[in-house]
């Protein structure tokens, strides 16, 4: 990741090589679909997805994997579907070398989501 202070989603995802761009807009699309009306920021120097103007979720790019943050609380089958790609107790880490699921970053921004509104 450059070493940049980033203002805004598009200028931090635009410093990735193409390859991640592309993963990083698939993210951004995915949660969009969920929450159109969602607004976005750069906060601690990554994307950040904002509902009523508070931070809802977090994603970031490194060498080897993308991460979103915190951890939504889920139900037991989404506990067992994110499982493998838990990263200590908020983060999950999807490796850039495998098929990022995100039709698993659907449900948990549904779950995110369903977490703000209760």
């Amino acid at each position: 990741m450059a070493e940049n202070k980033f203002t805004s989603v598009d200028e931090y995802i635009a410093s990735f090589p193409a390859d991640v761009q592309e993963v990083l807009e698939e993210v951004r699309r995915t949660v969009h679909a969920v929450i159109p009306d969602a607004g976005e920021k750069i906060s601690y120097q990554m994307p950040t997805i904002t509902l009523d103007g508070k931070p809802l979720l977090y994603f970031s790019a490194w060498k080897d994997h993308i991460s979103i943050y915190p951890i939504p609380p889920v139900d037991d089958a989404l506990a067992a579907d994110i499982a493998p790609y838990r990263s200590g107790k908020g983060t999950l880490k999807f490796p850039l070398t495998k098929p990022i699921p995100y039709n698993l970053i659907t449900h948990l921004t549904q779950a995110f989501l369903t977490a703000r509104i209760t």
